[in-house]
């Protein structure tokens, strides 16, 4: 009787191990993704902000020269009225 409960509890320890060395695998492979997501979501993160400062930056160069359009405008207008 003492074997069979001690084959038994070998057996159980056999397959806590199997079981744990898979779950070791499994939670390997779930931080090798964890870690692949996390540097692409970095890198779009990096180039959204590139794309949005080269947009912020074409947009103050197209106000900039409305403002100034709109000054040589104003001159024009000035210098025709004082003649």
């Amino acid at each position: 009787m003492r074997k069979i409960i001690f084959a038994a509890a070998a057996a159980g320890a056999a397959l806590t191990l199997t079981a744990c060395g898979e779950t070791a695998e499994t939670a390997d492979e779930t931080v090798d993704a964890v870690e692949a997501d996390t540097e692409a979501n970095m890198e779009a993160a990096g180039a959204a902000m590139e794309e949005g400062m080269a947009e912020g930056e074409a947009m103050m160069e197209e106000g900039a020269a409305a403002v100034e359009g709109a000054v040589e405008e104003a001159e024009a207008n000035m210098e025709a009225a004082a003649e």
